[in-house]
């Protein structure tokens, strides 16, 4: 595995006085007694109903004005019926989704007690979604979390490595499942990720008008390539059928600031002023004190660049959720209004630096009917920048209309649709 995106919470200080986390037989055991229990997320969501609004302001941050997502008119005259909302939306760690259970029950608490890797590196590498049925407007969204697996692996990047999958499954008020995510947290002993350190000659971009000019004309371009209403019909796919290109960037702050407006501040509760000072004394090793001995956050990585070389970074960069929903974004652009994105997964192979420009692409890999007979392709997904680097591949399963088999059909949820628990446990046995 490539170097993957550092989600270290410890202040830079702190990082070098800790000793180095060592990972052991036991911990990993440890860590595995904890599958399939559910937990309290970290942090409230986002949205608790919501709305055309909100669908809007979650596209647009990730770039996507599609009509499908937010404006009434259209969605009325599309297969749905109205406004659903864009994928990224329905999970996105803290966008969505009431915690089912508040409470660690009181039998269970030693074993979900402290990290059992504790002073081990942590490096968000990978996600993976499903989505099983739309999130309609003004509807309430309950979730269930869990560790659903432990992968003990061998890593090129930095000896032994441990894949903790985090999982999260979504129903709507109704009773409807609408979703899961997972989570690859890869966790590495320090010093065996430090020896490794291969950024520090990276130089920011530059780019000439000429380099500029040809990314706006991908802009130009991007909103005529959207298939929209004209459905894609399953027989008219091809297998080695290419998919975009489409362009994201190049990366400023300001994309991040936009980001944050449609998506909040996520896992970690990040908030102003007074309210910041709460967060502070709720998790003080988030926050460090800057060269004016001021408190803030190490999510400062994403907008300071002296807070990213302290880390390590030539400067900053985005957020894997970032380019997990340019690669949405590709997928829906090109599959129509009348089609269904069930499955995503992608990699962070290498950070993407603000300046950075990201070119993604996709090829049709396979054409088949899936479970009960359902019109899909797969297709093979990747973002590369503009020093031609690969830095997030990925998959993707779409269900089609098709002329012969029909409207698309909705798939059917891991483990029914009797309630979130029984989806989770399905997870699980997946992941196991």
């Amino acid at each position: 595995m490539d170097q993957t995106v550092d989600q270290t919470t410890a202040p830079p200080a702190d990082r070098e006085r800790r000793p180095g986390g060592t990972i052991t037989d036991e911990g990993i055991a440890r860590l595995r007694a904890r599958i399939g229990i559910p937990e309290p997320h970290t942090a409230p969501p986002q949205y608790r109903r919501p709305n055309v609004d909100a669908f809007r302001n979650v596209a647009r941050c990730y770039g996507d004005d599609n009509p499908l997502w937010c404006d009434e008119d259209y969605a009325t005259a599309s297969v749905w019926g109205g406004p659903i909302a864009p994928p990224p939306l329905v999970g996105g760690d803290t966008l969505v989704g009431e915690d089912e259970v508040t409470s660690i029950p009181d039998d269970l608490r030693a074993v979900m007690k402290g990290d059992p890797l504790r002073g081990v590196h942590a490096f968000y590498s990978a996600a993976s979604r499903e989505w099983w049925a739309p999130l309609r407007p003004g509807l309430r969204v309950f979730r269930r979390n869990a560790l659903v697996g432990v992968h003990d692996k061998a890593s090129e990047f930095a000896g032994r490595a441990v894949h903790e999958w985090g999982g999260q499954v979504f129903m709507d008020e109704n009773g409807t499942p609408l979703s899961g995510q997972y989570r690859d947290m890869v966790r590495t002993e320090r010093r065996k990720a430090r020896e490794r350190g291969k950024y520090a000659k990276i130089e920011p971009a530059r780019y000439t008008d000429e380099e500029i000019a040809e990314i706006e004309a991908a802009y130009d371009a991007e909103v005529a390539a959207r298939r929209g209403a004209e459905p894609r019909y399953w027989e008219d796919v091809r297998v080695g059928d290419e998919v975009g290109p489409m362009v994201k960037g190049p990366l400023r702050v300001t994309d991040m600031v936009c980001w944050h407006v449609g998506m909040g501040m996520g896992l970690y509760g990040v908030a102003p002023l007074r309210l910041a000072l709460t967060n502070r004394r709720r998790i003080p090793s988030f926050y460090y004190r800057d060269d004016l001995n001021i408190p803030d956050v190490q999510q400062r990585v994403h907008w300071d660049p002296e807070l990213a070389r302290r880390a390590g970074n030539p400067t900053t960069y985005d957020y894997g959720r970032m380019r997990e929903t340019w690669l949405i974004h590709l997928c829906t652009d090109w599959m129509g209004d009348d089609a269904w994105l069930w499955k995503l997964s992608c990699q962070f192979r290498k950070f993407n630096y603000v300046g950075d420009t990201q070119w993604l692409r996709a090829t049709v890999v396979k054409h088949y009917l899936a479970d009960g007979g359902r019109p899909a392709v797969d297709l093979e997904l990747s973002a590369t920048n503009q020093r031609g680097e690969l830095t997030t591949p990925g998959t993707a399963t779409i269900l089609l209309p098709s002329r012969e088999h029909g409207a698309v059909r909705l798939p059917d949820p891991p483990g029914g649709t009797g309630s979130l628990q029984n989806t989770l446990d399905a997870i699980v046995e997946q992941f196991r």
